[in-house]
């Protein structure tokens, strides 16, 4: 049965930049539609089935329109991925090319895709050190879980089967699959879900805020450097199998460490034959000024690197992990005669539409210097930020370059109180209405904004900001905030 269209219509929807008028459903049923039966991540049960979701239509450079026709700055970069920007015609171009080539074809054994083997060498030539092999995945959750099997593979093979305990952090963000979840420190994220907890281990928070720490950077590196020796000399270095971290903490709370600590926790690792993964899937490609801040803002280069998000800048779901020849050589070295097959991978790996798309992006990032433009209005972005601390409601402001985090606090309350988050949200809520889209979690507004974005556009993100958590200090005085 063929259903006849007209064609007139959907250009006219594809072109209209001011409402959803032909060819689709209006606001109040999209909204209905969501709330019937979208289960979205990280939802609020308590709202299930009611919810009023704000429902993005259209989106052009670091903006995005919802389906009432409101156009918002968007200071979160989607999810920390949309780096150069919406509406880019060459990774549009790209991904319509090549689905019209192949879209897809299967990647497992011996069978790879031209933009697979292409977007690997890319990849091996931007990554530090010996990071020459990738596997590909589908996503961030799917690459940190992959590096961690690695690890288990390499150890079991090597005749260590036992090195299979994995170290992370408090407040850590790893993925949303069952391991990786159990890997990530959120305790915000425990719920009814189970979580392992008999091999995943998590070390202190490394945060070090030089506004608020009594303490200065160089104690508090001793301090997290012994924490961390006694929990492998308590758990026992020969039962560990790797050590997961991201450069800063992204949804943790953009939490940076002190100076020289990844330094140092990479020599704790290789005293004890630790792998150690550097999980970039948000600092990574240009969010921090380089396509991979391990080496150039941090000094190392670790055994595995996961990347994912901006590797496409959002246009296509796909992740991948870096190997070391070291370790990827070992894995040859020390396979099983009998059953030489690593038996890790997905359907979509390396999936031939997103391979392209990620070419497509890093030949605009290369081409466009977007990481020399990070370096550029990355300190002014947190120069400007850091204005903020002038509010009696800022507890701090923390960030490195283009991810950044605002605390909030009732003034005399401390962490993540009940009233803590519902003044974050009120500030939340103030951004919106003037147009603004920071990121709520708990008591903390995060900002991520693409990569693109120009010193104009940072002013009119703290402008509204301020004027935002100054709305919320005056609900605060008047008592509205509960």
């Amino acid at each position: 049965m063929t259903v006849g269209f007209d064609r007139r219509k959907v250009e006219t929807v594809r072109h209209d930049n001011t409402t959803n008028r032909i060819g689709s459903p209006a606001h109040d049923d999209l909204v209905a539609q969501d709330a019937r039966h979208v289960l979205h991540p990280w939802a609020d049960l308590s709202t299930l089935g009611i919810q009023k979701s704000l429902i993005i239509s259209r989106a052009r450079g670091v903006e995005v329109r919802d389906s009432r026709g409101r156009t918002y700055l968007d200071a979160i970069g989607g999810m920390w991925c949309v780096t150069v920007g919406y509406g880019r015609e060459e990774l549009v171009d790209a991904m319509q090319q090549q689905a019209r080539r192949m879209a897809y074809f299967t990647p497992f054994g011996d069978i790879s895709s031209e933009p697979a083997a292409r977007l690997a060498a890319m990849l091996a030539e931007l990554s530090p050190g010996d990071l020459n092999r990738v596997q590909f995945t589908t996503g961030g959750s799917t690459a940190v879980e992959s590096a961690v099997r690695i690890a288990h593979y390499y150890h079991a093979a090597r005749g260590r089967p036992e090195k299979h305990h994995v170290l992370s952090r408090v407040n850590a963000y790893h993925g949303g699959t069952y391991l990786t979840a159990s890997l990530s420190g959120k305790e915000a994220d425990r719920t009814a879900f189970h979580y392992e907890s008999g091999w995943v281990h998590h070390l202190e928070n490394p945060v070090y805020d030089p506004d608020n720490s009594p303490v200065s950077a160089r104690e508090r590196l001793d301090g997290l450097v012994a924490g961390m020796a006694a929990a492998i000399e308590q758990i026992g270095a020969e039962k560990i199998a790797c050590f997961v971290a991201e450069p800063v903490l992204a949804s943790g709370g953009v939490l940076v460490p002190p100076p020289g600590y990844h330094r140092a926790v990479l020599e704790l690792c290789r005293r004890h034959d630790i792998l150690y993964i550097s999980d970039e899937v948000v600092t990574g490609f240009g969010r921090l000024g380089h396509f991979f801040a391990s080496e150039s803002r941090f000094g190392i280069v670790p055994d595995m690197i996961v990347t994912a998000k901006g590797l496409t800048s959002g246009y296509q779901p796909l992740g991948a992990v870096l190997v070391s020849d070291r370790v990827a050589d070992s894995l040859v070295r020390t396979a099983d005669p009998a059953k030489p097959v690593f038996s890790n991978g997905f359907t979509y790996s390396g999936h031939p539409v997103a391979c392209a798309t990620a070419i497509a992006n890093i030949e605009v990032m290369t081409r466009e210097d977007i990481c020399g433009h990070v370096r550029e209005v990355g300190p002014y972005f947190i120069q400007r930020l850091r204005e903020l601390r002038r509010s009696p409601i800022v507890a701090a402001v923390r960030g490195d370059h283009l991810m950044a985090c605002v605390e909030c606090h009732v003034p005399g309350e401390n962490g993540p109180t009940a009233r803590n988050q519902a003044l974050a949200r009120r500030v939340d809520a103030h951004c919106e209405s003037a147009g603004l889209l920071v990121r709520p979690y708990e008591n903390l507004c995060i900002l991520s904004p693409p990569l693109v974005v120009t010193t104009e556009e940072i002013d009119r993100i703290v402008d509204i900001l301020a004027a935002s958590l100054d709305r919320a200090e005056n609900d605060l005085r008047a008592d509205v905030i509960r």
